[in-house]
Order: C-alpha cells, then sequence, then structure tokens
C-alpha cells in the first residue's frame, strides 16, 4: 500500500504568525494532529503538531502570545505519494515523529501520520491473524 492510500488529504496550512492558540483551535475543528506552516519569507514549508503546541503550553508559555515560527519544525521530512506505508513507517522511526507532509510537484496533498499507517496495516494483520 501507498502513502496516496492512506494519507489524510485534509492539509490545514497555517502562517508562521498565527499564535498557538489559533492552530490549536483550526486544528481541533478539523481534528487533526498537524499543520503545514507556510513561511514565504523563511524555509517555506514547516510543520507544527499538537506535540509541538501542548510542549510550549506545558513549559508555562502563553498560547495567545507564542507564534507557531518559533515552534515550527523546519528540519522537515517530506514523503512522496507513491513511497510505501513501510518507506513512510522507516522516516518516522529514524526521524522520532509521527507526521509526514507529502508533497508532489505542486506542493503539499496530504499528511500521513502513525494513525494512518496502523489504520491500513491493522485489517491485514487480524486477516492474517484469523487464517493462521
Amino acid at each position: 500500500m501507498l502513502v496516496r492510500d492512506a494519507m489524510s488529504t485534509v492539509v490545514l496550512t497555517i502562517g508562521p504568525t498565527h499564535t498557538l492558540r489559533q492552530a490549536a483551535r483550526l486544528m481541533s475543528a478539523r481534528r487533526i494532529g498537524a499543520a503545514v506552516v507556510h513561511d514565504p519569507d523563511t524555509c517555506g514549508l514547516g510543520i507544527i503538531t499538537e506535540r509541538d503546541i501542548l510542549d510550549a503550553v506545558g513549559s508555562g508559555l502563553d498560547p495567545d502570545r507564542e507564534t507557531a515560527s518559533a515552534h515550527t519544525t523546519t528540519d522537515v521530512v517530506f514523503a512522496a505519494p507513491v513511497w510505501t506505508l513501510a518507506e513512510a513507517a522507516e522516516a518516522m522511526t529514524h526521524g522520532g515523529f509521527r507526521h509526514l507532509i507529502v508533497l508532489d510537484d505542486d506542493g503539499p496533498v496530504g499528511i500521513v501520520s502513525v494513525r494512518d499507517i496502523i489504520r491500513c496495516w491493522a485489517p491485514a494483520r487480524r486477516t492474517v491473524a484469523a487464517a493462521g
């Protein structure tokens, strides 16, 4: 199975000046765990996750003053839609993260998470177990 078969096509893109509260509100409304941060003045694309927001708030930072740019991961590993789920899982395991932005020639087309991969693999594993 390929990344394009598992990825969420709901890609929330925010700007670097969004506050953490704004980012959290938008992510919560869409029931997603990560947002693409687009900053054309610097590195281009980054990612902010629910964990980044949780860590900031948990350390006492003000979610109404802290901006996404201060908590964005810019050293991002991107996936291609034609990667296998095993390749995506390997990249996540090697990098220690749970989300990959999926890019094609036109830009972000999705995000694949560990949860997406598990959803795809779990039914196959149950079928194999039942047959054994």
